[in-house]
């Protein structure tokens, strides 16, 4: 049976769920579950910023980034959904924050007034094939002491693949459920959902956004067209894959038959001067001159003599 549920990995849903004013609280509560904020650390209250970083492309409308915000102490936030891996994401993260940060100062902010850029990537795919956890926080840290004094940027990556829990049953925090969400949603059944909510109304906030039902038909169209790009590209890229694993082939298959041709010409070319140093030797021609006449070598001529 079909989930009446989209999947949040999509973009327009990615955007609806945490970059929209009507599910604010959704993407706060989120914030707070993903950093581990509790207490005074807690995120209280967001505002969106154009996710248009860069002059550029801003006449084309196009944006850098899923979604940018920052709370009420001016601490930004940058959350990307990563669908697919691509060559130096990890640069790409660490450019939109310096971005992000080296804007500040072009508002006339004074260098000690530059507040703390965090980004977090959600990324259905694996980027650090040497890590075994689905979640890493990275800091910048002395080399020797480990002391955090550059405290300014910070990354946090999820990568669902590594996400191995299946059954709702199974969730225990948080993070988990997010987790599941992320990768599960667009499967979740009725009776999957009452596992997978709990008591946690946010999560139930954060499934209801993804019901089809509640979505208008622009929405919807919109969606399907994201998912169609999404399936275009990886069409694309399967191409692109096969046609090179082709070439590859081809061309060992001709270097082969190349390969094979030259060694077949010089094995009849050294049975042919075995067939000459015989009849010399049958001559009594003495082994140097048809050495010379033949090039073949002492090994070759010892084995006539046999």
């Amino acid at each position: 049976m079909l989930s009446k549920f989209l999947d949040p990995k999509n973009d327009v849903a990615f955007k609806k769920i945490f970059g929209s004013e009507k599910n604010k609280d959704i993407l706060i509560h989120f914030l707070n579950d993903i950093l581990g904020f509790t207490g005074s650390q807690e995120i209280q209250s967001v505002e969106f910023l154009s996710t248009i970083q860069d002059p550029d492309i801003a006449d084309k409308k196009q944006s850098l980034v899923d979604v940018l915000c920052q709370d009420a102490e001016g601490v930004k936030y940058i959350i990307e959904m990563q669908v697919a891996k691509t060559k130096g994401f990890e640069k790409r993260a660490q450019y939109y924050a310096a971005k992000a940060y080296s804007q500040q100062a072009d508002k006339g902010e004074k260098y000690y007034d530059l507040k703390e850029i965090i980004f977090i990537a959600i990324a259905d795919c694996v980027l650090f094939p040497n890590k075994a956890g689905y979640k890493s926080d990275h800091i910048i840290l002395d080399r020797e002491s480990y002391e955090h004094n550059l405290k300014d940027f910070s990354f946090t990556f999820i990568e669902l693949p590594k996400f191995t829990k299946e059954e709702p049953s199974e969730l225990k925090t948080l993070i988990e459920k997010w987790c599941y969400f992320f990768k599960y949603a667009h499967e979740t059944t009725a009776n999957d959902l009452v596992q997978v909510i709990g008591s946690d109304h946010i999560i139930k906030r954060a499934y209801e956004a993804l019901d089809q039902f509640y979505w208008s038909e622009n929405e919807l169209a919109l969606y399907e067209r994201e998912r169609k790009r999404v399936r275009d590209e990886a069409a694309v890229l399967e191409q692109k894959i096969d046609d090179a694993t082709e070439k590859g082939l081809q061309q060992g298959r001709e270097e082969g038959l190349q390969q094979g041709l030259q060694q077949g010409l010089q094995q009849g070319r050294h049975k042919e001067a075995l067939a000459i140093a015989k009849s010399m030797l049958a001559r009594h021609f003495d082994h140097q001159t048809i050495k010379e006449i033949t090039t073949l070598s002492d090994q070759d001529l010892l084995s006539l003599d046999e």
